[in-house]
């Protein structure tokens, strides 16, 4: 008795399991799976590239005569002025040389005057006077040159900047063309940073070429710069190592926030006039190419490839292979193959995007 009341439990558990299965693969025939459309509309990216930061003027300073650095009239990261006094190089002998060549412009002065003198009375030949008076010249131009001399002894600023540490101290015996410090001009700054050559083409054939691009500058403490930047000009070749070319931007800096030197990324923004948009979800990769799954009218799909121009956050923009009609398969790519026909939801597509928590504008 109990074993047949075993064979009887046993065949109710295999009766039991096989119509859960059966009911379990009637349940996956029926499975919808989601597609929509792409959509169309105005947007835009924005694109960062690493950039250099230098001063609108950036000079070195240098002894422009020899002897031994006698002051310093300034201190490292002084802001100076136009004019004002930096460096003094011990003047003495230039002072002496002055001296020398005044007084032998005296003489050929009074030489001069002498010789006039004999002219008038025919004593002298005119060729006498002319040597005389190119003397005199001689020693004028002598006298220019010894003040110029001395004036190189006192190095002031050529224009308002900021000036970098010392390279030399008080007492230090200077080389002529020895370095001092360097002057930087602050007021303004050019931020060089590289686009690819394929970038530089869609900017230079746009339409908007003649309008100056408007950029932003992130520092380095991953903080937005308080101006905004314009790019103004491109460099005349690419380099052939990286295949990219420089584009330099300007910026206002009014709070000397910016100084030489310093890195950052440039924020370009690159407009979309009547993208086509999908979400990144519908699209899978195979050797480095993506594709979709396009729904047919008889609601079989078809793996078709596509070319991605721009990426949005959760977003495609697509440059090829998709037009705004296509069907396209959202969720369940895995589950599907190539030319299989499936039961399909559709959703809107602004419904879907709006559910990937983005913003497309």
């Amino acid at each position: 008795m109990t074993k047949r009341v075993l064979l009887i439990a046993t065949a109710c558990t295999l009766f039991i399991a096989a119509s859960c299965n059966s009911k379990k693969e009637k349940k996956e025939e029926h499975v919808k799976f989601l597609i929509t459309s792409p959509i169309k509309k105005d947007t835009s990216i924005t694109k960062d590239y690493v950039c250099n930061i230098n001063s609108f003027k950036h000079i070195e300073l240098r002894a422009l005569e020899k002897g031994y650095l006698k002051e310093i009239h300034v201190d490292e990261g002084q802001l100076v002025k136009k004019g004002q006094k930096m460096f003094n190089i011990m003047p003495n002998i230039y002072e002496a040389d002055l001296q020398k060549a005044k007084a032998e412009a005296k003489v050929a002065e009074i030489e001069l005057q002498n010789t006039q003198l004999l002219t008038d009375g025919n004593v002298v030949s005119k060729n006498e006077l002319a040597m005389a008076k190119a003397n005199f010249d001689k020693a004028n131009a002598e006298v220019s040159l010894a003040q110029t001399h001395l004036g190189f002894t006192n190095i002031r600023a050529p224009f308002d900047g900021i000036m970098d540490h010392l390279h030399a101290r008080e007492g230090s015996l200077l080389d002529e063309g020895e370095l001092l410090t360097t002057l930087s001009d602050n007021s303004k700054m050019w931020v060089y940073f590289n686009v690819p050559e394929a970038e530089y083409l869609d900017y230079i054939i746009s339409t908007d070429k003649e309008t100056k691009k408007e950029v932003q500058l992130l520092m380095a403490n991953n903080k937005k710069f308080n101006q905004k930047g314009i790019v103004e000009t491109i460099e005349g070749e690419f380099n052939n190592e990286t295949g990219n070319i420089a584009f330099r931007a300007t910026f206002q800096n009014p709070d000397q926030i910016l100084r030489h030197g310093e890195t950052g990324s440039v924020l370009m923004t690159i407009p979309f006039k009547d993208a086509l948009i999908i979400p990144q979800k519908a699209t899978f990769e195979i050797l480095d190419k993506k594709f979709v799954f396009v729904v047919d009218q008889d609601n079989v799909v078809h793996q078709t490839e596509i070319t991605v121009a721009a990426e949005l956050p959760h977003l495609f923009v697509i440059g090829k292979g998709l037009k705004l009609s296509d069907k396209i398969l959202v969720d369940g790519i895995r589950m599907v193959k190539n030319n299989e026909k499936i039961e399909i939801e559709f959703a809107e597509p602004n419904e879907v995007i709006s559910k990937l928590a983005v913003y497309a504008e």
